[in-house]
């Protein structure tokens, strides 16, 4: 166990599985005390968090609704006393199961042209504007106390790489890495910074397929280490944008993704 965020507390959406997880545990294990927010139950992170010796809590958390990510930074700051740090990874890949999304970029059937409007906005609502509402509550509960912070979104390589059959993905996390950018900016002289992690294709509940399968074949074409990443590895890209060994650095994305971009 390390030091990085000795006695820092730390508010992740998402934290209930995959990405999240990892990172609240490995927060936890760099010291800091842990808010889960996410619509699914957050028990089993809670008790990676305790086992790592650290104070965990959960609070229901539909990033959808304006209310709810406000009530996560406030559940916060009274069970903790303020907030230093901030992971927006709740998302979703697509508004349809997982499975589908997969059965999807092997055919047409989730091409713009056939896209409902609905789904298209589902996934906006809960990847860009829950993400906005969600760094927007931590950007101004730090301001409120006046101190120094660290704001992490979760992007994807898919902000930069246009898959077809895949449209409201890739544009709401190029929408994630634009928002990053410019709240980088806004808050630049306060000493809140914002950045992001673009995962590459990393093994979670939202990228589960086999690997003999069409899918998995053309992700590995376009990834030159030839495998997945994992949520630890993700995560420890996220453990140093939240630390002190990255204090000269906002605005920027990180890519864990085994060389998908060499530029």
């Amino acid at each position: 166990m390390g030091h990085a965020l000795h006695d820092r507390v730390a508010v992740i959406t998402g934290g209930a599985s995959g990405i999240g997880r990892a990172t609240a545990v490995r927060f936890a294990e760099e010291g800091a005390d842990v808010v889960i927010g996410d619509v699914q139950p957050g028990d089993e992170t809670l008790r990676l968090v305790e086992k790592a010796g650290r104070r965990a809590l959960y609070v229901r958390t539909d990033t959808t609704l304006e209310a709810d990510c406000d009530a996560l930074v406030a559940a916060a700051v009274a069970e903790f006393g303020r907030v230093d740090v901030g992971v927006a990874s709740a998302g979703v890949s697509s508004a349809a199961s997982d499975a589908d999304r997969v059965a999807r970029l092997e055919s047409d059937a989730g091409h713009v042209t056939t896209l409902s409007t609905a789904a298209f906005q589902r996934v906006m609502d809960i990847n860009v504007t829950g993400v906005m509402m969600t760094s927007r509550a931590l950007a101004r509960q730090m301001l409120a106390q006046g101190t120094a912070g660290s704001i992490i979104t979760i992007a994807s390589t898919a902000a930069k790489i246009p898959i077809a059959g895949a449209a409201p993905y890739c544009v709401s996390k190029a929408g994630v890495w634009m928002l990053t950018k410019v709240m980088a900016l806004e808050l630049a002289t306060t000493g809140i910074r914002v950045n992001s992690v673009g995962p590459g294709f990393t093994t979670t509940p939202m990228w589960d397929v086999a690997e003999d399968s069409p899918s998995h074949q053309w992700a590995m074409s376009i990834t030159p280490m030839h495998r997945n990443g994992t949520p630890e590895e993700q995560a420890a890209a996220c453990l140093f944008l939240a630390s002190d060994e990255s204090s000269f650095v906002t605005g920027q994305i990180l890519h864990p993704a085994g060389g998908q971009f060499t530029d």
